[in-house]
């Protein structure tokens, strides 16, 4: 056998391993919470949520912070612009619950180069409590949420913390079911198996921990990568401490979502996951059905067989490799109908494209903001029109 032959075969074996261990590590992680399970030890909770601009389900995610089953926590919504129309809705709601210690900051404070980070850090100044959670605007928090986020953090008070992936739900539109599939088999997935690994990396989606766990760095400690995920998760390994996993994900609502938005929000991700963590990075090209798929392809033409088997192979290896992944978007409950088969495909076609476009550039654009999307570039933020 070739060298080319030895390099196509390992591909494939390395491809077909990883494909099918993610999915039976994450099967388990991702399926709907045992109903009743809560924690017994409840200390007051910190809520912050930083909103910036109206998305299509912000009343439903923002009114649902309200109703959370937890005796005691406080809310604390931070926007940088008080004329942002977010801004009234937040307003409106907690006017209609005026039991809820619930209140809206507003005004921009430059603690680092990430816009979002910046609007955070008004909400962790104004923290009474220390149990501290920051969750994105568009994340659904169900009504056991808190007691998720405990029971994942295993007792680890001191330099730990829990984080959760988004699962993109209630998609309208082709392009916005592509985004689940990005979202829910390939991020969520991946990032279940490595936590059930050992490696558990946090997502900006939700960012749980004690007050503590900042004391070495401060807030500001969040600055220094470009993603504030990225960078609680260096700060909690450089402690000794442990990233968790809240299971299953929480629901991110997505709405109508056009070909541009999906690619641009994923390829900034990409750009941070590549400017972060490039080691990492570098074997997401692995990552689909077209490596193993070319990989087979290429040994079985070398063996001689005829054109017509070989399509028919590649078929059969397409549909054996889909079946997995589509089992555990029914087991998940994720959103599946005839065109799932269809959004998979086409998130492999976008992926190569996707790994390419993260080479091509050294910043990312963030509502109207560009941020380096490396850690060593400069930290300060650039304002765009």
């Amino acid at each position: 056998m070739s060298i080319i032959n030895h390099i196509a075969a390992s591909i494939f074996a390395v491809c077909v391993i990883i494909h099918f261990l993610s999915v039976a590590l994450a099967l388990p992680r991702v399926r709907s919470p045992q109903k009743g399970v809560r924690v017994e030890v409840r200390p007051s909770v910190t809520l912050v949520r930083p909103v910036c601009g109206l998305e299509p389900f912000s009343r439903q995610t923002l009114d649902a912070t309200f109703d959370l089953d937890w005796p005691d926590y406080e809310i604390i919504f931070c926007v940088d612009d008080p004329g942002d129309p977010v801004a009234a809705l937040v307003r409106e709601l907690i006017d209609a619950r005026p039991g809820r210690n619930a209140t809206l900051l507003c005004g921009l404070e430059r603690v680092s180069g990430n816009p979002k980070l910046d609007n955070m850090a008004k909400g962790w100044r104004a923290a009474r409590h220390d149990w501290i959670v920051f969750v994105d605007s568009n994340v659904l928090p169900p009504i056991d949420y808190l007691h998720r986020l405990f029971l994942a953090c295993d007792g680890d008070g001191d330099g730990g913390m829990v984080s959760a992936p988004p699962a993109g739900a209630e998609p309208i539109g082709f392009w916005s079911e592509v985004e689940c599939a990005l979202l829910n088999a390939t991020q969520a997935r991946f990032q279940y198996a490595a936590d059930s690994l050992g490696f558990g990396f946090a997502q900006g989606k939700t960012l749980f921990f004690n007050r503590k766990t900042l004391e070495n760095g401060g807030f500001e400690a969040l600055g220094r990568e470009p993603a504030e995920d990225a960078a609680a998760t260096r700060l909690v390994r450089g402690n000794g401490g442990k990233v968790h996993l809240a299971d299953p994900p929480f629901p991110q609502l997505l709405g109508r979502k056009s070909f541009k938005e999906v690619f641009g929000r994923h390829v900034r991700w990409a750009r941070l996951r590549r400017g972060t963590f490039p080691l990492l990075f570098l074997p997401e090209i692995l990552v689909g059905l077209w490596p193993p798929l070319l990989a087979l392809t290429l040994l079985l033409g070398q063996m001689g067989i005829a054109k017509t088997k070989l399509i028919l192979i590649g078929v059969g290896f397409s549909t054996v490799w889909y079946l997995p992944e589509l089992f555990l978007i029914y087991a998940a409950r994720w959103p599946l109908n005839w065109r799932s088969p269809l959004t998979l495909i086409v998130r492999d076609l976008l992926s190569p494209a996707l790994y390419i476009t993260a080479f091509m550039g050294k910043q990312v654009v963030w509502n109207g903001n560009v941020i380096p999307a490396a850690r060593s570039a400069s930290r300060r933020l650039t304002s765009i029109d």
